[in-house]
């Protein structure tokens, strides 16, 4: 059978924007949700999650985190993971070796917050008062902050939950180093592909640098563990490019559900902006970081996908409770089906109910 881009595209969709089911069960079929700070009008993780779960409330993630068997962690971004996943990156070794002088001071920190529980980087703050240090941004911070974050990311520590944005940390038991560390780089690697199926060949292969972000153990496995994936994935070439995803999903036929979904710039459907340009014909960017004299679309733009086709964005703004939306279209207007109109009503309406507070 030969297989078309608008295959690949509307299997893109399809696969990603699955039954909304609970908050659970969609972390583990995404497998990773990434996380970013920036609210317009909601969290990214948020943003993503609303689609996937069934009555999902902005901040349901993080009030449910502590019961839902997942970690915040790196993976091949900062974000969520089932807690199995994550055990597939650790232990992990750092990049940036610390001086003895520094591992003197993370088990000094690591057998007091045993001793605690959970705690907040102000009272370890204030027992240890490391003073201050200069971060990788060029300001200053608290030593105490920095060295948390090498811990966590070291595995030592673990996000316990968050209390108003801030990580609140407990001590981490060691994960014993894997039996078969092929087979956990792999497993990961399927993680990975799966989530934002279908790939490109280029963004397969980035996927897997980012993933050495999360496991940096097996950065000298990277090449190698490309090849096996490629053998392992099942593949196909179209237009020239070859492409990947899981070899236990076939490509889905049918049409498209008349559905208007306003997607997190971090959606798996548009993550990869290559793939984005390949299916819809055009360049997003996200421009929270762009200077706002040069932004085209808006400070937290987001992807307008109506049926299987991006074709616009939006910039949405939430004050008293009232949604405001500025829609852009590529074709420079709206279409005029009476069936869209109604259901970029719907979506609209449906995101004011997702940021309304959820009932005590």
């Amino acid at each position: 059978m030969t297989i078309t881009l608008a295959q690949l595209r509307r299997y893109a969709v399809a696969r990603s924007h699955f039954a909304p089911t609970s908050l659970k069960r969609a972390i583990h079929k995404l497998g990773f949700v990434q996380a970013d700070p920036i609210r317009a009008p909601a969290r990214a993780q948020d943003l993503i999650l609303r689609h996937r779960v069934k009555d999902y409330r902005c901040g349901d993630l993080e009030r449910r985190y502590a019961k839902l068997s997942i970690e915040e962690d790196h993976f091949v971004n900062y974000g969520f993971v089932p807690r199995a996943t994550h055990a597939l990156m650790h232990p992990r070794t750092a990049r940036e070796v610390w001086t003895p002088a520094r591992w003197k001071q993370a088990r000094a920190v690591l057998e007091w917050v045993a001793t605690r529980g959970v705690v907040h980087p102000r009272e370890v703050n204030a027992h240890f008062a490391q003073g201050k240090v200069k971060n990788w941004f060029g300001g200053s911070s608290n030593a105490t902050t920095q060295l948390l974050g090498g811990m966590h990311y070291r595995g030592l520590l673990r996000i316990a939950r968050r209390e108003n944005g801030t990580r609140l940390y407990a001590a981490r038991e060691a994960t014993p180093a894997p039996a078969d560390p092929q087979a956990a780089f792999d497993a990961l690697v399927d993680v990975a592909a799966a989530k934002y199926a279908p790939l490109p060949a280029v963004t397969l292969g980035r996927l897997l640098s980012h993933l050495c972000l999360g496991a940096p153990q097996w950065r000298g496995d990277r090449n190698a563990a490309l090849r096996r994936a490629k053998q392992r994935l099942a593949h196909a070439q179209v237009d020239g490019t070859d492409w990947y995803w899981p070899n236990t999903e076939r490509l889905r036929r049918g049409e498209p559900d008349d559905t208007v979904r306003l997607l997190a710039p971090f959606d798996p459907v548009v993550w990869d902006r290559r793939r984005f340009e390949r299916f819809w014909g055009w360049a997003y960017r996200f421009e929270a970081y762009t200077p706002a004299s040069k932004r085209k679309l808006g400070y937290y733009a987001l992807p307008l996908l109506w049926r299987d086709a991006v074709i616009g964005w939006g910039n949405l703004t939430a004050e008293g409770g009232k949604l405001n939306a500025q829609l852009g279209y590529v074709s420079g207007r709206a279409p005029r089906e009476a069936v869209f109109k109604r259901e970029r009503a719907a979506e609209l309406e449906r995101i004011e109910e997702f940021l309304r507070p959820r009932e005590a």
